[in-house]
């Protein structure tokens, strides 16, 4: 065997390695190292469909690559202090709502989050005013056969970014660190609303 069948049984041994992780970022990174092989392997025997074929895949699987690592520094970020959940406006659907309209009722089956972008919204059984920047509806993921476990209604007209369950729950699943993260993030949101109970329950009541 010469260099050159050794690149070339390096790059499918590579790719063989890249089928078998089950997490993204070190898929991507193994892919790309399979492809400039299998390519350097094409070029030097002279087969250019094999080096087109790889040509091709290089960017999408940089392009990715990049898109996750910013998607976990970007959660990271926010989990070590800013809540601001704007990292998810790429993965979501703006839509327009009228005042006075119901995003959702308690009890109804949760299918997706939203951001806040701009008007204002109420939780209706707290009597909880939620602004532009912050997030609702995370927790019907999390709660017991995802229902809504209060109602949001539109008080002045604005726009919210709908980000489905099953976006998060793919990024989650591809990316254990990502998962982590977003996991420490949506904790520190119930300990604040935990804290802020208290001020919201009136006087003489316990609160749980």
């Amino acid at each position: 065997m010469n260099w050159v069948e050794a690149i070339g049984y390096l790059g499918t041994g590579l790719t063989i390695a890249s089928t078998a992780m089950s997490t993204m970022i070190p898929l991507r990174v193994v892919s790309i190292l399979a492809s400039v092989a299998v390519m350097t392997y094409g070029l030097l025997t002279g087969s250019m469909p094999v080096v087109l074929t790889e040509a091709i895949q290089i960017p999408f699987n940089a392009w990715r690559l990049y898109q996750m690592v910013r998607l976990v520094r970007d959660v990271k970020r926010a989990a070590g202090g800013d809540l601001s959940l704007d990292w998810l406006r790429p993965f979501g659907e703006s839509r327009r709502v009228a005042a006075g309209a119901v995003l959702f009722r308690k009890g109804d089956p949760a299918g997706e989050m939203f951001l806040i972008e701009s008007g204002r919204f109420r939780i209706e059984e707290l009597d909880l005013d939620i602004r532009p920047g912050a997030i609702v509806g995370e927790l019907g993921m999390l709660s017991p056969g995802n229902l809504r476990t209060g109602t949001l209604v539109c008080t002045e007209p604005g726009i919210v970014l709908g980000v489905a369950y099953a976006d998060v729950k793919q990024l989650y699943y591809q990316n254990p660190e990502f998962g982590f993260s977003f996991l420490k993030l949506t904790s520190e949101r119930l300990f604040q609303a935990a804290q802020a109970a208290p001020a919201r329950a009136p006087a003489g009541t316990d609160v749980i």
